[in-house]
């Protein structure tokens, strides 16, 4: 799959095109279509498209054939298989489509079509036709294929009647013994059902039996004579009829030359009707292509977007022209138009139809050279500037003066001065190579290069300074406007903001920008604490066996650790220790009044567990000892 032929999405329309056409090899045929590079093949084959569209136009949809397999019979017919009635009347079918198609095709010479000759190249395959008619029946072979089948099969049908009224006599006569009254046949032979306990005394031979056992099927012994004619007879038709198919096989191998050659003129028609079918489906229209270094495109459309809102493409570059560089905002439909311009050069050079106004020109191109979307490549660790930069540098090595050069957002990915010295570089190599490029931009030097270079043509995507939306519309000639800023001055930025925004783009003041009055700083509504006259020592302030009152609750705690530099005391409320700033504390009773001087704090703080340990500790090491602490006491 080429890559910018995929860019353009060039196969979506392949895709449509094969819908169009109805045997697997004009399908096929179609996967592989590309460009034509010769002028006079180019021209010839648009033109043939003209003519099927017209003939489509004036008399319907031509008689084609689905020829499925047809190659492979005509094959095996050519080695000597037999062909069975299927495969000929598949030939009988083709045969009558190259008559009805060479019908068709004669109404258009009338009216000097192009493709209308072909018509004198379908060979006429009646005789063959006619032949296999009289023999074959669809899958079957008709009883006057030959005297011998006819005779065969009417002493079979005289035999399977005598066998019939014996067997229909004893089932009236024997129906004690049997199972069912009907007649059936297994293994190709007459039998009646015959309860299994009976099938001594009923006489004949068990040729297959019920699933149960229950029943067997018996020839009865009074027409095994007439079932070993049949037998006989059905061996007699078996041959015959191989001897007919196989008369008729070496009929369709002396014809192979003729129907091969209808097979490859009906190809060639399946594919051009596809084609006119695609122009017809979109209102396409043939235009003029050639060697002349310009393109004129009226009122074209992206043959993939809905007809009613895809807005129309008027895109022109005359033979002093090398290149357009498009500006606008983001999604205004820059990449569009340049797909739009790509895919509609690239199918008029395959020989299609495109989607515009008639007078439109097409300038042949050597080769389509794409860098349109995100071309970042995790798998080969490529930041989206070194994807976009190796395609650029790829296109680079290939473009010659007859290419055609798409580029999406040039320089984007990287540092924006950076990217704009690399995309007025590469710009400028383009145009001095001679092919065709367009390109799609939002940087100011690029916009500015389009204007002073020679040769180089701006065009932008309309906008709608009021409503702020973009109209898809392609404005040649003219240099898109900075929408960001206009955007920016609608919803309300300060003028000054807008005018130092202009000049750093720019590096210019801008025409447009008044009454620039600085904007009013509005007063912080931050209330910050005084600085404190006097450091404190909040560690001081409470000690551990303090009695306090947390608030707001009104809890009743009592202090475990004093207050840290950040003024957080822990406090034990109702056995469980936390952490709560000094200010929220109220002395109730200090510890020197409430406990004696030596007092052990851990008989209030400490859980029994963690007392004993620390006793155990005390007297001996035990590595299994562990004393748990609370967050609090951390």
């Amino acid at each position: 799959m080429n890559q910018h032929y995929a860019a353009l999405e060039f196969y979506s329309i392949i895709e449509k095109l094969k819908e169009h056409a109805l045997s697997q090899s004009a399908k096929d045929t179609l996967d592989h279509l590309s460009p034509y590079f010769n002028e006079d093949v180019c021209i010839r084959k648009m033109a043939e498209t003209t003519s099927a569209r017209r003939l489509l136009d004036q008399l319907g949809s031509p008689p084609l054939s689905l020829m499925t397999n047809l190659d492979e019979t005509i094959t095996l017919a050519e080695a000597g298989s037999m062909l069975v009635p299927e495969q000929l009347s598949g030939v009988v079918r083709f045969a009558e489509s190259c008559k009805r198609m060479a019908v068709w095709l004669a109404k258009g010479e009338a009216s000097h079509e192009v493709i209308a000759s072909y018509g004198r190249s379908i060979g006429d395959l009646s005789e063959l036709k006619t032949e296999i008619e009289q023999c074959v029946n669809g899958e079957l072979l008709y009883d006057d294929a030959s005297p011998a089948l006819k005779n065969i099969r009417r002493k079979k049908g005289c035999v399977e009647a005598q066998i019939k009224e014996k067997l229909s006599h004893i089932l009236q006569s024997r129906k004690q013994y049997l199972s069912d009254t009907y007649i059936t046949m297994r293994q190709g032979r007459y039998v009646l059902p015959v309860q299994r306990k009976y099938q001594t005394q009923f006489g004949g031979t068990v040729i297959d039996a019920s699933g149960k056992g229950s029943t067997v099927f018996m020839e009865p012994t009074a027409i095994e004579k007439l079932q070993a004619e049949m037998t006989a007879l059905a061996l007699d038709e078996d041959s015959e009829v191989r001897r007919i198919l196989y008369t008729l096989t070496a009929l369709v191998a002396d014809s192979a030359l003729p129907i091969r050659r209808n097979i490859e003129v009906m190809e060639i028609l399946d594919v051009l009707f596809a084609k006119a079918k695609l122009s017809a489906a979109m209102k396409a229209v043939p235009v003029e292509i050639g060697g002349e270094r310009r393109l004129d495109i009226h009122q074209g459309r992206h043959p993939l977007l809905d007809r009613e809102s895809c807005v129309p493409l008027d895109f022109r570059m005359d033979e002093d022209t090398s290149g357009v560089i498009i500006t606008g905002p983001n999604t205004g439909g820059k990449t569009v138009a340049v797909k739009t311009v790509g895919l509609l050069s690239l199918m008029a050079q395959c020989g299609l139809h495109i989607p515009c106004e008639e007078g439109s020109y097409i300038a042949m191109q050597d080769g389509y050279w794409c860098d349109i979307g995100d071309s970042q490549n995790i798998s080969q660790n490529l930041s989206t500037f070194s994807g976009h930069m190796t395609n650029v540098i790829r296109i680079l090595e290939c473009a010659s003066r007859d290419s055609l050069v798409l580029l999406d957002e040039l320089g984007s990915g990287t540092d924006p001065s950076e990217g704009m010295g690399i995309a007025v570089a590469i710009l400028e190599e383009l145009r001095q190579r001679g092919g065709m490029f367009l390109v799609t931009t939002h940087y100011p030097q690029v916009k500015a290069y389009s204007q002073n270079a020679e040769g180089v043509m701006s065009a932008r995507m309309a906008f709608d300074q009021e409503s702020l939306r973009p109209l898809y519309r392609l404005e040649m000639g003219k240099t898109g406007e900075s929408c960001a800023l206009n955007i920016a001055r609608h919803l309300g930025l300060a003028p000054h903001l807008l005018e130092r925004a202009y000049y750093e783009v720019y590096g210019e003041h801008s025409s447009d920008t008044k009454n620039q009055v600085a904007m009013k700083v509005p007063e912080s509504r931050l209330i910050r604490s005084l600085p404190a006259q006097t450091a404190v020592d909040l560690s001081a302030k409470f000690v551990m066996g303090d009695s306090v009152t947390v608030l707001p609750g009104g809890e009743t705690g009592i202090v475990y650790r004093p207050a840290d530099k950040n003024g957080d005391v822990v406090v034990q409320v109702k056995g469980e220790k936390r952490k709560v700033k000094h200010t929220r504390l109220e002395l109730k009773v200090p510890a020197a009044e409430l406990y004696p001087p030596d007092y052990d704090f851990s008989i209030i703080f400490d859980t029994v567990e963690n007392r004993k340990a620390r006793h155990k500790m005390t007297k001996h090491n035990d590595p299994n000892l562990r004393i748990t602490y609370e967050s609090g006491e951390l």
